[in-house]
């Protein structure tokens, strides 16, 4: 039936299995680390799979001994989580898991209880959103015990969330269209949520009476600020002025500033839009560089902002940093235009030793690149009002990496370089609209979907989560690394020059290659000493502790390709023990592995963990598509009556103390 949609949408599958978008010449990680590895005398040899066989540890290495009788001088201390598949969470042993927030879970004394059978767009804006994402941490009066808890809402899975919306179509899953108030209810569900919350006797709990507390929707009025602000380019009809936007969507990972704002970055908006536009309009070329528009969500048949035939300006106003005064709830969130216009996976920052501070962004999209921004003024730790502004100001950069292990930093400057009137950028506002379009003029070097990338203040070292790459040729490869179909992705450890993280050149090298070790021809590199269940595919998002050591998260592993779920895992960055990695959390069939994110004495690590149930047909377990009546888990409730819920997880050490020490 044409009035009926897939129940799967590529945005809600974060663009994974989306053609390229980048047509540019520029070179690809992949061929800048064959060179290098060839230049280096790495994998010596003609044939591809005798060479990765002699650099990765052979399956006899990957028994199931105890993690603890392989740590040697490993960084972590606990005992490893057992890699599989199943229908719950699983923790590190002496580790408790608890369920703080739940999708539909009040977060108001007024709120109303949460009824998936009722939904409504009232009660969802007073109700912990859909898809918990990025989470992040900002204390009161300095506690690691009380704090304001921030998250992102990325998107909406509405084959989960709402009852009858499938049905069977010649044997064939099909989602009949939404109404205009489960649409109204996606809207409310998507943005972020700000919530106070508290540790009493070792538990965290929600203060409802919270002062602060607040959610952030796509229909939360936003101010429009920096380079971008007030351009004719986002100009519209509810919007003659170019200077307010209603809402932010498909916020992925984000970050906290050290002045203590929280911010949410939009990254697959191209999900959002429908319609269409003349092939000679002046945004044609713009928006098909961004995909716009897929129209995997049926907003436009109720909304006429998210249709680009009728307000073709409205896409610029999204694919921007979000910044939200957290303690404020009166306060207007602000598009930080200078930070530029991509597909956002997060913001993540660090205080420069000259005091400015540097702002590191990935765009996620296969063949795209790795961005970083730096304030032109400085952060005051004494006078948190003079630092609310510092984002609208300062240079940002795109990075372009040598087959030597050198880089540099490129930066997106109105005038320099190629970015003139000549190449359509009239100001530095063209550029922050367009800055894809203005990168692949520089000659940035096109990365393997750049996720989060962390910097970590005790090493010096910044480190860049690139999920994957199905789309590379066999062309683009050579026998000494055969990563053509790239489906595990890597991780990339920059050193900035003189440890200078506003540096514009520094040095790279690729801390390990993911993927099953076991299996020659994957290439996968991690350490000897990593078991059977330490290794994964597909980094996603990371965070350092305050003790400097890595952990990352993942999204996509699954039983076809890995015969376990994604999950949180411990990865050491130095001494022997590099590139050696343990499993501490893994989640419930379905579901992606998001945050992290530690507590500032590392004795509480959240974890979100994001739609649970959105698959086991390759699972044994269940072996069919999963949907509203017939869930492959009821994860975190269990409950008959209950669908399933993306939640944020509270993890401590029973009995205190910090987490893998």
């Amino acid at each position: 039936m044409t009035d009926q949609t897939p129940i799967f949408k590529t945005s809600q599958l974060e663009a994974a299995d989306a053609e390229p978008r980048n047509h540019s010449a520029n070179p690809t990680m992949g061929e800048l680390i064959i060179a290098r590895f060839s230049r280096r005398g790495f994998l010596a040899g003609s044939l591809a799979v005798s060479a990765i066989a002699a650099t990765v540890s052979p399956l006899a290495l990957l028994s199931a001994r105890p993690a603890r009788a392989q740590e040697g001088g490993s960084a972590f201390s606990f005992t490893e989580v057992e890699a599989g598949i199943d229908e719950t969470h699983h923790v590190a042993e002496g580790y408790d898991a608890d369920i703080l927030l739940r999708w539909g879970d009040g977060l108001f004394p007024d709120a109303p209880e949460f009824d998936p059978t009722a939904q409504t767009a009232a009660a969802q804006e007073r109700q912990f959103g859909y898809n918990n994402d990025y989470v992040g941490y900002i204390p009161l009066e300095g506690s690691s015990e009380h704090g304001l808890l921030v998250v992102n809402h990325e998107y909406t899975n509405p084959h989960l969330m709402f009852p009858g919306l499938v049905t069977l179509v010649e044997g064939e899953m099909t989602m009949n269209p939404l109404t205009k108030e489960q649409v109204d209810v996606e809207l409310a569900a998507h943005g972020g949520t700000i919530v106070e919350i508290r540790k009493v006797d070792g538990k965290w709990q929600v203060v409802k009476e919270g002062a602060l507390n607040r959610r952030i929707t796509a229909n939360t009025e936003m101010e429009i600020t920096g380079p971008a602000a007030g351009h004719d380019r986002l100009k519209t009809n509810a919007d003659p002025t170019g200077t307010r936007v209603f809402g932010t969507i498909n916020n992925c990972a984000g970050g906290v500033t050290p002045w203590g704002t929280y911010i949410m970055a939009e990254e697959n908006i191209h999900g959002y839009f429908s319609g269409e536009l003349p092939a000679d309009h002046p945004e044609a070329a713009n928006y098909d560089r961004l995909g716009i528009p897929e129209g995997s969500y049926e907003w436009a048949n109720f909304y006429d902002r998210f249709d680009i035939s009728k307000e073709p300006n409205e896409p610029n106003r999204f694919g921007y940093i979000v910044e939200v005064d957290a303690m404020d709830p009166n306060t207007m969130p602000k598009k930080r235009t200078a930070l530029g216009r991509f597909k956002h996976e997060g913001a993540e920052s660090i205080v420069n030793k000259d005091g400015r501070v540097v702002f590191y962004l990935g765009d996620d999209e296969r063949f795209d690149y790795v961005y970083k921004f730096v304030t032109a003024g400085s952060y005051n730790p004494d006078d948190r009002a003079a630092n609310m502004d510092l984002l609208d100001e300062g240079t940002l950069y795109v990075a372009r990496f040598a087959e030597d292990g050198s880089m540099e930093w490129l930066p997106l400057v109105h005038g320099e370089g190629p970015l003139t009137e000549e190449n359509g950028f009239g100001s530095q506002a063209d550029i922050v609209i367009e800055t894809r379009r203005a990168a692949d003029l520089l000659g940035a070097t096109k990365m393997d979907r750049p996720e989060d990338i962390q910097p970590n203040g005790v090493n010096g070292k910044v480190y860049v989560m690139l999920t994957n790459n199905t789309r590379r040729t066999a062309e683009q490869v050579d026998g000494v690394n055969p990563r053509a179909e790239n489906a595990f992705g890597h991780i990339i450890e920059i050193a900035e020059a003189d440890g200078d993280f506003a540096a514009t050149t520094g040095t790279w090298e690729v801390l390990l290659k993911c993927g099953d070790p076991s299996i020659a021809e994957v290439g996968a590199t991690f350490s000897s000493a990593t078991t059977e269940n330490g290794w994964f595919g597909m980094p996603d998002n990371c965070a350092v502790d305050s003790l400097g050591r890595l952990w990352v998260s993942t999204d996509g592993n699954n039983p076809s390709d890995t015969g376990r779920t994604d999950g949180l895992w411990a990865v050491d960055t130095e001494g022997d023990a590099r590139a050696t990695s343990k499993l501490f959390f893994r989640v419930p069939v379905g579901a992606e592995m998001c945050g992290p994110l530690f507590t500032p004495d590392d004795e509480t690590a959240f974890v979100a963990v994001q739609h649970p149930a959105d698959g086991g047909d390759d699972w044994e377990g269940f072996g069919r598509v999963s949907y509203y009546e017939d869930l492959s888990t009821r994860w975190p409730d269990f409950n008959p009556d209950m669908p399933v819920r993306p939640s944020v997880v509270a993890i401590t050490r029973q009995g205190g103390g910090k987490i893998a020490v």
